[in-house]
Formats: structure tokens, sequence, C-alpha cells
């Protein structure tokens, strides 16, 4: 039989959310928030968005011995069981990577999700280069000064969904999973002389069922249905620019040996360029550009063109990278040849460390090449009366320093501890009370991580001015302090 918080406890008030919101509640544009339907089902927690970050938190929640008797239930609009990885290709990776942090892959470890990684798609990297693709001041990150094994993991967003799902699955009791399951709309329950759901979010979903939820997550990404019904505002705004990501094949193994993996970011005027290691000769491709030059690339295709644009990001100057993009744009997949030329002589008259550059790109894996938007967002506050918000659902951040994902681990992995002391103490775990240490917790960390890269973003889209030479003397100061790069380490690794 599950334990239950007592129902005087769990359904006894009912408050406005924080700085000034109020519930408005979420519908469909086809569907009334206040459609008619049968009883709801009682949950303790409701997680709308079976991600990364509503997978982690329901699998801590289950797997610690506080919480795992809470009736729980995630829903998704998407087939979760069909985006599971079964004998992936050796040859074949997927473009949506993330570089995972020492902190999030000890999150993994700590719910029993990461025996289910598979491991040997999953490439640790010990180094990181990163240099001004105006003036080429460097810093050089490495494992050593902070006294880690590794600076990052780089592992496929689909291979960490598989070990969630798989583990979540495994546990008991069972969680209600209802996929593919879209939600028509979300409004307060209603009172009656059994049962007092004036205070609790219902969840209406397309097929007519209906779940309450003592505790509503919102893991639904930055167009949360969750946030819309919360009233909670999500404040920011769009780079105007595009991040490009392509699955690369390399001619060798990678700098080093020895299993020694190195990442590479240079940042261009247009935005940051980055590649970052996958097993044996395989990496992934992230760059962050224009609109139209993000249209130009895809428009190459995975044929040789866009490999020598690859290459040129991390060797040509500026102004030869915009010429390439030029041509590119003029001719599309006719112009390969030319640009494979223009490369090569440009390459001629340029100087640069070959050592300290990603070895060459030699071909780009089929279908891989896509683009998303690049914004900033951060929610006014993670969490209202019986709602709580994670991951993109809270905050979106430019993709640079790596830690979108990482957030979301983040966030999981101190709200499944919050809602556990919660229940060790007695408390309704859908009270603002009881969930204000969460927001304690993680926005003040979130809203520095969503400012310095905010910050970092602007500063290296400057092209001249004194700008210029002040953030390239910056640089390498920093560069040469090891307890400061050490210090930057740890803190972009959450430990």
């Amino acid at each position: 039989m599950q334990r239950r918080v007592p129902a005087r406890l769990s359904c006894s008030f009912h408050r406005t959310p924080r700085h000034g919101a109020s519930r408005r509640g979420f519908a469909s544009e086809a569907t009334s928030a206040s459609t008619p339907g049968p009883e709801p089902e009682l949950y303790d927690v409701v997680c709308v968005g079976g991600g990364p970050a509503g997978l982690s938190l329901l699998t801590g929640l289950r797997s610690s011995p506080a919480t795992s008797h809470l009736k729980m239930a995630l829903i998704d609009g998407l087939d979760l069981d069909k985006g599971k990885m079964r004998n992936p290709s050796p040859e074949s990776y997927s473009n949506r990577c993330s570089s995972l942090t020492p902190a999030s892959v000890s999150y993994l470890k700590e719910i029993g999700a990461w025996r289910h990684i598979h491991t040997e798609r999953v490439q640790p990297y010990q180094e990181m280069q990163v240099w001004d693709g105006v003036t080429a001041s460097r810093i050089s990150f490495d494992s050593n000064p902070s006294h880690m094994s590794t600076i990052a993991t780089m592992v496929e967003n689909p291979n960490i969904t598989t070990a969630l799902l798989t583990r979540l699955t495994s546990l008991s009791p069972s969680t209600a999973i209802f996929s593919p399951s879209r939600v028509a709309s979300i409004a307060l329950g209603a009172s009656t002389p059994k049962l007092d759901l004036s205070s609790w979010p219902v969840v209406t979903l397309a097929d007519g069922r209906r779940l309450a939820a003592r505790l509503l997550v919102g893991a639904d990404g930055a167009n949360s249905p969750v946030r819309t019904f919360a009233g909670i505002e999500s404040r920011g705004w769009d780079y105007d620019a595009v991040g490009v990501v392509a699955t690369l094949k390399l001619e060798g193994l990678g700098r080093g040996g020895g299993g020694h993996k190195v990442a590479y970011q240079r940042f261009l005027p247009s935005g940051p360029i980055a590649m970052l290691p996958l097993p044996g000769d395989m990496a992934t491709l992230v760059w962050s550009t224009t609109r139209k030059r993000s249209t130009i690339l895809k428009g190459l295709g995975t044929g040789s063109g866009f490999a020598h644009m690859v290459n040129a990001g991390f060797r040509l100057e500026a102004v030869d990278i915009e010429y390439l993009h030029q041509v590119a744009g003029e001719k599309g997949v006719a112009a390969e040849a030319e640009i494979a030329d223009e490369v090569a002589w440009r390459e001629t008259h340029t100087r640069w460390d070959e050592s300290k550059v990603p070895m060459r790109v030699v071909g780009v894996q089929n279908s891989s090449i896509a683009s998303f938007p690049l914004r900033m967002r951060h929610a006014d506050t993670y969490t209202g009366e019986r709602v709580a918000l994670v991951g993109d659902a809270a905050h979106t951040i430019h993709p640079l320093a790596g830690q979108g994902l990482n957030q979301g681990q983040g966030d999981a992995a101190a709200l499944a501890h919050t809602i556990a002391r919660a229940v060790e103490q007695g408390q309704d775990i859908g009270s603002l009370l009881a969930l204000e240490p969460y927001t304690s917790e993680r926005y003040l960390a979130n809203n520095a991580m969503l400012g310095v890269v905010d910050k970092l973003h602007k500063l290296y889209r400057v092209q001249s001015g004194p700008l210029v030479p002040l953030r390239s003397w910056g640089l390498s100061a920093v560069d040469s302090f090891g307890w400061v790069k050490g210090w930057l380490i740890g803190r972009a690794a959450g430990i």
C-alpha cells in the first residue's frame, strides 16, 4: 500500500505565484481549459516532458528510499520507446550530443542510470583549446589543475535518455508513462464534498484522461505549457543566430594519442565554432553563426564543401571565411571544387600552429547537418503553488559553454533532493514552503551562468575597437594563472 501525505496538508491552501504572476491556465487551440471530463486520477508528482531533465528527476525520486513510494506519472508528446537506442552502429553517431560535466555524470551514477549507458559510445576529454578568431589569443584548459581525470564527457542525448528510461522502468513501483500523449489543457481542479482539489493542477490529455498533481513539474521545454499555466514569466532575448550541428569524420584519432582527447573552440566574429571529440576518429560540430550563414552551410550538404568550410573555420582569417561563405552562397554544392581550391590557396598564406587546431575533417555523416535557433531565457521563478520548473522550461542558454543539459541535470538533482527532504519532514511536497529550497539552490547559480555566457557571446562578437585588445589581454592573463583556470574548470564542472 502506498503511503500518502494527509489530504489536510496537501489541499489546505492556495497561493499566487511570486513576482505578481497569476495562474491563468493552459489550453491547446482546440481545447478549452474548462472542458469537463472524467474524475481525475490522483498523483503525487506529474512531470510533463520526457527529456533528460524530466527523466532524471523521476528516476532520482524513484531510486531514493524517501520518495520511491510516491505515485508518479510522465507525459510526453513523443513516443519515448521509439526514441530508444537499439543496436546502434559504431560508425554512426547522433548529431545531438552533450558535454556532460563530472557533476552530471556523478548524479547519473547516483541514481543508477549510468550503468545503462552505452559506454562504448562515450568519450571523455582531458583538454580544451579556446582562442580568439581575431587576435589569436588563446587559453588552454586541462584536467590537471583541478585534479579531475576529465574535463567533461561527450555523450549522445539519445544515449542519455535511453539509459534514464531503462532505469526508470526497472524500478518499483512502476511510473505511469503517457507517451505519446499530448497535453490538451491544464487547469485547477474542483472542490467536492469528498475531496478538495481546488489548488491542484489537473492535466487533461488529448484522449480525455485527466491527472491531478500534488506537484506538477514542467520539463517541457522553452515554450512550456506548465509555465504558462503557472503564470510565470520567462524573460530574455533571441540572438538572431543559429547553431549548426553535424557529425564529422576526422583524418585520425586525435591529438596526443593514448586516449588523450581534446575539445576545440574558436570565437569568430559571426559566432563560436566548436569541435568536440567522439570515440575513434569521429567528432561533433557546433557552429554558432548568423541565420544567413547557417543556410549557406546547410546548403552544402554532406559533401566535401562542408568539410572544407569547417577546416577553414579553425584555420583561416575571418575575412577568408567570409569570402568562402559568399562563394558557397552563390553556387551551393556546385562550389565544392572552388571552395577546396580557395581553402588550399589561402592556407598557404595563413600562419597557425597545426598542433593547436583540430585534426582535419575528411567526411560528414549523412543526414547529420541540422540547426536550431539560439536564445537566452530565464523564468522569473522556478516554483509556484504545486508547480516546479526544470531544464529549458526554467532557462535556456547559448551553447558556447556546453552548459544547457548540465543545468537541467543540476535542476533535477536539486529538486529530487528538495522533495525527499519535504517527505522526510512530513511537509506537503507541492507547497511553496517545501519547494523554496530548490529555487534558492538553483536560481542564482543558473542566473550567474546565463549572465557569464551571454556576456562572453556579446564580447566576442566585437570585431574592432578597444574591447578587442582588452579581451585578448584578459584571455592571455587568465591562461598564465593555473589556479584561476583550475577554479574556472571547477565552476563549470559543478564541483
